[in-house]
C-alpha cells in the first residue's frame, strides 16, 4: 500500500524526532557533563560559532529554550564566568553576549568528547553516502544552504 505524501512527510518527521530522542538520552547518559549541563553547553557552543559577541534574540535562534529560560541560563553562565554581558553600541539598552576565556576552554573541553560521542553513534550505524545524505536533509529543512563542496566528493556525491 503506497502512503500518501501527507503521510510519508509526518512519518518522516516522526523519524527525525524519534531519532533526535533516542541520540539525546543517550548522549545526556555520557560521563562528560560534569562541567556543564547539555544546556549550558548548547549555549556555549552556539555563541562560540559567531564572530563576536551577538544579542539574546540571536543566540535564541541556535538553542532550544524559551526567552525566559535562556535569559535565566545566560545569567547563570555570567554569574560563573563563563559568558559575559557587553553593551550594544548600536542599542544602549540592548546587551551582547560572548564567551569569556573560561567560557571557550569549558566549551572546547566538553566539545570534543561531545564531539568523539557524536562520531561514533552516527559513524557506526550510516554509511559515508547517507551521512552527506543526513547532512544536506537537515540543512535544508532548517532552511540553510547545502554544504559546500567537498574536495573529496564525486560531484554525485556532493549533490545526496
Amino acid at each position: 500500500m503506497t502512503r500518501s505524501r501527507s503521510r510519508l512527510a509526518n512519518d518522516s518527521w516522526e523519524s527525525l524526532l524519534t531519532a533526535h530522542a533516542a541520540l539525546m538520552k543517550r548522549f545526556a547518559a555520557e560521563p562528560i557533563w560534569d562541567e556543564l549541563s547539555m544546556r549550558e553547553y548548547d549555549v556555549l557552543y552556539t555563541l562560540s560559532k559567531h564572530e563576536g559577541p551577538i544579542r539574546l534574540f540571536e543566540l535564541g535562534r541556535g538553542v532550544l529554550l524559551s526567552q525566559p529560560a535562556l535569559s535565566r541560563l545566560v545569567e547563570r553562565l555570567a554569574d560563573r564566568g563563563l559568558v559575559e554581558r557587553t553593551a550594544d553600541p548600536e542599542d544602549g539598552r540592548g546587551l551582547r553576549l560572548g564567551l569569556t576565556a573560561a567560557g571557550r576552554e569549558a566549551q572546547r573541553l566538553v566539545g570534543g568528547r561531545h564531539a568523539v560521542d557524536v562520531a561514533r553513534a552516527v559513524a557506526d550505524v550510516l554509511t559515508d553516502e547517507e551521512m552527506r545524505a543526513l547532512e544536506s536533509i537537515g540543512r535544508k529543512l532548517a532552511g540553510g544552504q547545502a554544504p559546500a563542496q567537498d574536495t573529496h566528493r564525486t560531484p554525485k556525491e556532493a549533490v545526496l
